[in-house]
């Protein structure tokens, strides 16, 4: 099917409700990381922790907001006829 047209925006609301429990978590972490790492190896220590709960952020916030954007989309368009023409029910 193709679209003609912008697709609808996603809703930033839930988008920002959907990532604040993650946010959360990594902000535990990166602390956790930090808080830690023995004194004079803090950096040595804690950089690979934190740098790799800040990259499953960036991966969980990209993919959210991807799938937040297929939701929006796909709740755009009314639902296909099937087959012997009768709309489709959910």
């Amino acid at each position: 099917m193709a679209v003609d047209g912008p697709l609808p925006k996603l809703d930033r609301e839930v988008y920002r409700e959907a990532l604040r429990r993650e946010l959360e978590r990594v902000v535990q972490e990166v602390a956790d990381a930090v808080d830690d790492a023995p004194a004079g190896r803090i950096i040595r220590d804690s950089e690979e922790k934190a740098r790799d709960a800040l990259d499953r952020f960036r991966q969980v916030a990209y993919e959210k907001a991807l799938q937040l954007k297929v939701d929006a989309a796909e709740a755009a368009f009314p639902p296909s006829a099937s087959s012997d023409g009768a709309a489709a029910t959910e």
